[in-house]
Protein backbone atom coordinates (compact mmCIF):
# COMPACT_ATOMS: atom_id res chain seq x y z
CA UNK A 1 0.00 0.00 0.00
CA UNK A 2 0.75 3.50 -0.28
CA UNK A 3 -0.59 7.09 0.90
CA UNK A 4 -3.63 8.45 0.13
CA UNK A 5 -6.39 10.64 0.78
CA UNK A 6 -9.48 9.67 1.52
CA UNK A 7 -13.13 11.35 0.95
CA UNK A 8 -16.38 10.27 2.80
CA UNK A 9 -18.95 12.37 1.27
CA UNK A 10 -23.00 11.89 2.40
CA UNK A 11 -24.69 12.39 -0.89
CA UNK A 12 -24.57 11.58 -4.34
CA UNK A 13 -24.04 14.83 -5.33
CA UNK A 14 -21.01 15.57 -3.26
CA UNK A 15 -19.25 12.53 -4.29
CA UNK A 16 -19.93 13.23 -7.44
CA UNK A 17 -17.81 16.26 -7.04
CA UNK A 18 -15.17 15.00 -5.14
CA UNK A 19 -14.19 12.46 -7.92
CA UNK A 20 -13.96 15.37 -10.18
CA UNK A 21 -10.71 15.94 -8.82
CA UNK A 22 -7.79 14.92 -10.67
CA UNK A 23 -6.65 11.34 -8.87
CA UNK A 24 -10.30 10.28 -7.25
CA UNK A 25 -11.13 7.11 -7.63
CA UNK A 26 -14.05 5.81 -6.57
CA UNK A 27 -14.82 2.93 -3.32
CA UNK A 28 -17.13 1.10 -2.93
CA UNK A 29 -16.61 -2.36 -1.41
CA UNK A 30 -13.59 -2.42 -2.14
CA UNK A 31 -12.99 -6.52 -2.91
CA UNK A 32 -11.25 -5.55 -6.34
CA UNK A 33 -9.66 -2.02 -5.37
CA UNK A 34 -8.39 -3.16 -2.00
CA UNK A 35 -5.73 -6.14 -3.37
CA UNK A 36 -5.64 -3.57 -6.69
CA UNK A 37 -4.26 -1.12 -4.32
CA UNK A 38 -1.81 -3.74 -2.57
CA UNK A 39 -0.30 -4.76 -5.85
CA UNK A 40 -0.26 -1.17 -6.93
CA UNK A 41 -1.92 -1.91 -9.88
CA UNK A 42 -4.19 1.09 -8.72
CA UNK A 43 -2.14 4.22 -7.29
CA UNK A 44 -5.23 7.06 -6.73
CA UNK A 45 -4.41 9.76 -5.15
CA UNK A 46 -7.48 10.26 -3.36
CA UNK A 47 -10.30 7.45 -2.86
CA UNK A 48 -14.55 8.48 -2.61
CA UNK A 49 -15.66 6.26 -0.43
CA UNK A 50 -19.45 5.73 -1.09
CA UNK A 51 -20.71 3.44 1.52
CA UNK A 52 -21.74 6.51 3.83
CA UNK A 53 -24.34 7.76 1.24
CA UNK A 54 -27.87 6.25 2.62
CA UNK A 55 -29.52 7.47 -0.93
CA UNK A 56 -27.52 5.08 -2.81
CA UNK A 57 -28.55 1.67 -0.16
CA UNK A 58 -31.52 -0.42 0.18
CA UNK A 59 -34.37 -2.36 -2.19
CA UNK A 60 -37.53 -1.12 -2.82
CA UNK A 61 -40.19 -3.32 -4.62
CA UNK A 62 -43.52 -2.14 -5.78
CA UNK A 63 -45.61 -4.82 -7.95
CA UNK A 64 -43.13 -6.61 -10.63
CA UNK A 65 -40.69 -3.25 -10.54
CA UNK A 66 -37.58 -3.84 -8.37
CA UNK A 67 -35.02 -1.29 -6.83
CA UNK A 68 -31.56 -1.64 -5.73
CA UNK A 69 -29.72 0.98 -4.39
CA UNK A 70 -25.93 0.97 -5.87
CA UNK A 71 -24.21 0.88 -2.65
CA UNK A 72 -26.57 -2.20 -1.17
CA UNK A 73 -24.46 -5.16 -0.04
CA UNK A 74 -24.65 -8.90 -1.81
CA UNK A 75 -25.45 -9.32 1.56
CA UNK A 76 -28.80 -7.51 1.88
CA UNK A 77 -29.69 -8.51 -1.37
CA UNK A 78 -29.29 -12.12 -0.61
CA UNK A 79 -31.56 -11.26 2.15
CA UNK A 80 -34.01 -8.16 1.05
CA UNK A 81 -34.70 -9.16 -2.68
CA UNK A 82 -37.41 -11.88 -2.18
CA UNK A 83 -39.73 -10.07 -4.46
CA UNK A 84 -36.95 -11.47 -7.30
CA UNK A 85 -36.30 -15.01 -5.96
CA UNK A 86 -33.59 -15.94 -8.71
CA UNK A 87 -32.03 -12.53 -7.88
CA UNK A 88 -31.47 -13.30 -4.38
CA UNK A 89 -30.16 -16.53 -4.43
CA UNK A 90 -27.76 -15.34 -6.97
CA UNK A 91 -26.38 -12.80 -4.59
CA UNK A 92 -26.51 -15.52 -1.87
CA UNK A 93 -23.53 -17.54 -3.68
CA UNK A 94 -21.11 -14.99 -4.60
CA UNK A 95 -17.83 -15.14 -2.81
CA UNK A 96 -17.81 -15.70 0.97
CA UNK A 97 -19.48 -14.05 3.90
CA UNK A 98 -16.41 -11.56 4.19
CA UNK A 99 -16.96 -10.57 0.51
CA UNK A 100 -20.77 -10.81 0.42
CA UNK A 101 -21.17 -8.32 3.44
CA UNK A 102 -18.64 -5.92 1.87
CA UNK A 103 -18.76 -6.15 -1.78
CA UNK A 104 -21.53 -3.85 -3.19
CA UNK A 105 -23.60 -4.35 -6.42
CA UNK A 106 -22.92 -1.12 -7.98
CA UNK A 107 -19.14 -2.00 -7.34
CA UNK A 108 -19.46 -4.91 -9.25
CA UNK A 109 -21.09 -3.78 -11.89
CA UNK A 110 -18.55 -0.92 -12.20
CA UNK A 111 -16.10 -3.16 -12.14
CA UNK A 112 -17.64 -5.77 -14.49
CA UNK A 113 -15.22 -8.60 -14.10
CA UNK A 114 -15.76 -11.17 -16.73
CA UNK A 115 -16.58 -14.12 -14.35
CA UNK A 116 -18.82 -12.03 -11.79
CA UNK A 117 -22.38 -13.07 -11.36
CA UNK A 118 -24.43 -9.56 -11.37
CA UNK A 119 -23.64 -9.12 -14.76
CA UNK A 120 -25.49 -11.62 -15.62
CA UNK A 121 -28.40 -11.20 -13.71
CA UNK A 122 -28.70 -7.37 -14.94
CA UNK A 123 -28.28 -8.61 -18.90
CA UNK A 124 -30.11 -10.83 -18.46
CA UNK A 125 -33.51 -9.06 -16.79
CA UNK A 126 -33.14 -6.53 -19.04
CA UNK A 127 -32.64 -3.90 -15.92
CA UNK A 128 -32.04 -0.59 -15.96
CA UNK A 129 -28.30 1.27 -14.48
CA UNK A 130 -29.33 4.40 -13.43
CA UNK A 131 -26.56 7.01 -12.36
CA UNK A 132 -26.07 10.11 -11.35
CA UNK A 133 -26.07 11.43 -14.81
CA UNK A 134 -28.39 9.32 -16.82
CA UNK A 135 -30.17 5.62 -17.19
CA UNK A 136 -28.71 3.03 -19.46
CA UNK A 137 -30.52 -0.06 -20.45
CA UNK A 138 -28.13 -3.65 -20.16
CA UNK A 139 -27.95 -4.30 -23.01
CA UNK A 140 -25.97 -0.29 -23.73
CA UNK A 141 -23.92 -1.14 -20.30
CA UNK A 142 -21.11 -3.63 -20.67
CA UNK A 143 -18.45 -2.93 -23.12
CA UNK A 144 -15.93 -6.10 -22.91
CA UNK A 145 -13.96 -7.67 -20.23
CA UNK A 146 -13.27 -5.27 -17.29
CA UNK A 147 -15.22 -2.41 -19.27
CA UNK A 148 -18.67 -0.61 -19.08
CA UNK A 149 -19.86 2.52 -20.84
CA UNK A 150 -19.57 4.61 -17.55
CA UNK A 151 -18.00 8.06 -17.78
CA UNK A 152 -15.26 9.17 -16.03
CA UNK A 153 -16.22 9.91 -12.60
CA UNK A 154 -20.41 8.41 -13.23
CA UNK A 155 -21.60 6.65 -10.18
CA UNK A 156 -24.16 3.76 -10.27
CA UNK A 157 -26.75 5.18 -7.75
CA UNK A 158 -29.69 2.43 -8.65
CA UNK A 159 -30.24 -0.77 -10.83
CA UNK A 160 -34.09 -1.06 -11.25
CA UNK A 161 -35.44 -4.80 -12.23
CA UNK A 162 -38.86 -5.65 -13.86
CA UNK A 163 -38.99 -9.48 -12.13
CA UNK A 164 -39.77 -12.01 -14.77
CA UNK A 165 -42.49 -14.67 -14.82
CA UNK A 166 -40.09 -17.09 -14.30
CA UNK A 167 -36.21 -17.24 -13.79
CA UNK A 168 -33.28 -18.64 -12.23
CA UNK A 169 -29.24 -18.66 -12.54
CA UNK A 170 -26.95 -21.42 -12.55
CA UNK A 171 -23.28 -21.63 -11.89
CA UNK A 172 -20.56 -24.04 -12.30
CA UNK A 173 -18.03 -22.38 -9.88
CA UNK A 174 -13.91 -22.46 -9.14
CA UNK A 175 -14.29 -23.64 -5.45
CA UNK A 176 -11.58 -21.03 -4.25
CA UNK A 177 -12.65 -17.89 -5.70
CA UNK A 178 -16.53 -19.01 -6.15
CA UNK A 179 -15.90 -17.39 -9.38
CA UNK A 180 -18.40 -18.52 -12.28
CA UNK A 181 -16.01 -20.94 -14.51
CA UNK A 182 -19.16 -20.36 -16.50
CA UNK A 183 -23.15 -18.99 -15.32
CA UNK A 184 -26.28 -18.81 -17.03
CA UNK A 185 -29.23 -16.41 -16.07
CA UNK A 186 -32.31 -17.21 -17.61
CA UNK A 187 -35.54 -15.24 -17.33
CA UNK A 188 -38.48 -15.31 -19.41
CA UNK A 189 -41.29 -12.54 -19.81
CA UNK A 190 -44.39 -12.87 -21.70
CA UNK A 191 -43.17 -14.02 -25.34
CA UNK A 192 -39.72 -13.66 -25.27
CA UNK A 193 -36.70 -14.83 -23.11
CA UNK A 194 -33.20 -14.02 -22.01
CA UNK A 195 -30.40 -16.08 -21.67
CA UNK A 196 -27.14 -14.06 -20.07
CA UNK A 197 -23.76 -16.00 -19.74
CA UNK A 198 -21.06 -14.73 -17.44
CA UNK A 199 -17.56 -16.50 -17.16
CA UNK A 200 -17.14 -17.72 -20.35
CA UNK A 201 -16.29 -15.60 -23.26
CA UNK A 202 -13.23 -13.21 -23.92
CA UNK A 203 -15.69 -9.95 -24.57
CA UNK A 204 -17.31 -10.69 -21.37
CA UNK A 205 -20.70 -11.00 -20.24
CA UNK A 206 -23.07 -11.74 -23.70
CA UNK A 207 -26.49 -12.74 -24.24
CA UNK A 208 -26.91 -16.32 -26.21
CA UNK A 209 -29.94 -15.26 -29.32
CA UNK A 210 -29.91 -18.81 -30.28
CA UNK A 211 -31.01 -20.59 -26.71
CA UNK A 212 -33.26 -17.18 -26.18
CA UNK A 213 -35.39 -17.98 -29.53
CA UNK A 214 -35.81 -21.75 -28.78
CA UNK A 215 -36.75 -21.49 -25.29
CA UNK A 216 -39.53 -18.62 -26.24
CA UNK A 217 -41.37 -21.43 -28.33
CA UNK A 218 -40.65 -23.84 -26.01
CA UNK A 219 -39.52 -23.01 -22.34
CA UNK A 220 -38.18 -26.19 -21.25
CA UNK A 221 -34.35 -28.01 -20.87
CA UNK A 222 -35.20 -30.08 -24.16
CA UNK A 223 -35.81 -26.88 -26.45
CA UNK A 224 -31.84 -26.59 -25.99
CA UNK A 225 -31.22 -30.00 -27.10
CA UNK A 226 -28.68 -29.81 -29.88
CA UNK A 227 -27.54 -25.70 -29.33
CA UNK A 228 -24.30 -25.55 -28.82
CA UNK A 229 -21.15 -22.66 -29.31
CA UNK A 230 -17.68 -22.42 -30.41
CA UNK A 231 -14.79 -22.25 -28.02
CA UNK A 232 -13.39 -19.86 -30.41
CA UNK A 233 -13.38 -16.64 -28.01
CA UNK A 234 -13.86 -17.96 -24.63
CA UNK A 235 -11.85 -17.47 -22.02
CA UNK A 236 -8.90 -20.28 -21.61
CA UNK A 237 -6.78 -21.41 -18.62
CA UNK A 238 -5.77 -23.54 -16.12
CA UNK A 239 -9.39 -23.70 -14.89
CA UNK A 240 -10.66 -24.71 -18.09
CA UNK A 241 -10.30 -25.26 -22.23
CA UNK A 242 -12.37 -22.34 -24.04
CA UNK A 243 -14.44 -25.52 -25.85
CA UNK A 244 -15.16 -27.06 -21.92
CA UNK A 245 -16.79 -23.48 -21.05
CA UNK A 246 -18.79 -23.53 -24.48
CA UNK A 247 -19.49 -26.80 -23.54
CA UNK A 248 -20.82 -25.91 -19.79
CA UNK A 249 -22.54 -22.75 -21.27
CA UNK A 250 -25.31 -25.69 -22.44
CA UNK A 251 -25.24 -27.40 -19.64
CA UNK A 252 -25.79 -24.74 -17.40
CA UNK A 253 -28.26 -23.27 -19.59
CA UNK A 254 -30.31 -26.76 -19.11
CA UNK A 255 -29.97 -26.18 -15.24
CA UNK A 256 -31.31 -22.92 -15.04
CA UNK A 257 -34.68 -23.78 -17.38
CA UNK A 258 -35.31 -26.55 -15.32
CA UNK A 259 -34.88 -24.31 -11.63
CA UNK A 260 -37.21 -22.02 -13.47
Amino acid sequence: MYEFDIERPASIVAAAKALNAEGAQALGGGQTLIPSLKQRLDQPATLVCLGGIAEMQGINASGNDLSIGGGTTHADVAAGAGAYPALAALAGNIGDPAVRNRGTIGGSLANNDPSADYPAAVLGSEAIVRTNLREIAADNFFDGMFATTLREGEIITRVDFVVPEKAAYAKFDQPASRFALVGVFVAQYGDHVRVAVTGASEGGVFRWAEAEAALAADFSPAALEGLSLSGDGMISDLHGSGDYRAHLVGVMAKRAVAAA
